[in-house]
């Protein structure tokens, strides 16, 4: 069975090289989106159901269901494939799924994102200055050192532009309107990562919420945080195992 990971902001597929190599899985795709590690088509625009087409479109060219695994905004491309159409998957696994509550709240960063001014000033330390900079401002993001300085290569002001378009097309209501879907997304086993020390997705009781309107699974990954594949490979990987051959 194909397992396709797809990635979030700001991040390139680098971030699953340490995961994929404890996994040892024979069929391994990696997806990059659009202005995250891979080219904006002309006319783009970076909106939620955008991406979620996109990642339709890249499924069906594979050709065949796969295991899905998507994170930060990654996770809500997937969400959105497996509410919309489950035929293209055998499984989903998300860590994101909080977004989708009705009162779920942007982080602090991501707001700032979201506003006109401070967002752009925001961006431009992340893509536009010298690569000492850009690395040490995803470092303050939490995201560990050694994957650090290769986003940073990677951040440019196409990623810039579209994390701004992105964040702003996603302001509340669009999430939870989003989010009266997530009861579809059962016609396929779902699992829910929950790394406890994750605090821009949603309380621990909203993402399990989330997660049974969703008819997920729910796995605990007790004292990680966003960048959990990069923490702890080790540990997430036979959680994916387990639910994959669950689901076979």
């Amino acid at each position: 069975m194909t397992v396709v990971f797809v990635h979030g902001n700001p991040e390139t597929a680098a971030i699953w090289d340490a995961l994929v190599a404890v996994l040892d899985e024979p069929d391994v795709v990696r997806l990059s989106p659009p202005g995250f590690g891979a080219p904006v088509p002309p006319g783009w625009h970076a909106t939620p159901i955008a991406y979620r087409d996109w990642l339709v479109q890249q499924l069906e060219a594979i050709g065949m269901p796969v295991d899905l695994v998507g994170h930060d905004w990654g996770g809500a491309h997937a969400i959105g494939v497996a509410m919309t159409r489950p035929d293209m998957l055998r499984s989903w696994c998300v860590d994101t799924i909080g977004w989708f509550e009705p009162d779920y709240t942007w982080h602090s960063l991501a707001r700032t994102w979201q506003t006109p001014g401070p967002g752009e000033i925001a961006a431009a330390e992340m893509t536009h200055s010298s690569l000492t900079r850009r690395t040490a401002y995803l470092s303050g993001l939490r995201i560990p050192a050694r994957i650090a300085a290769e986003l940073a290569s990677g951040a440019n002001r196409v990623a810039a532009s579209c994390m701004l378009e992105l964040y702003r097309t996603s302001q509340q209501p669009v999430m939870r309107h989003l989010g009266e879907q997530l009861p579809a997304a059962a016609q396929r086993p779902g699992l829910v990562l929950l790394a406890t020390a994750d605090y821009g997705t949603g309380t621990g009781a909203a993402r399990r919420k989330a997660a049974e309107r969703a008819g997920a699974q729910v796995a605990v990954l007790a004292g990680l945080g966003h960048w959990w594949m990069l923490q702890d490979p080790a540990t997430v990987a036979p959680v994916l195992r387990e639910f994959w051959s669950a689901a076979t």
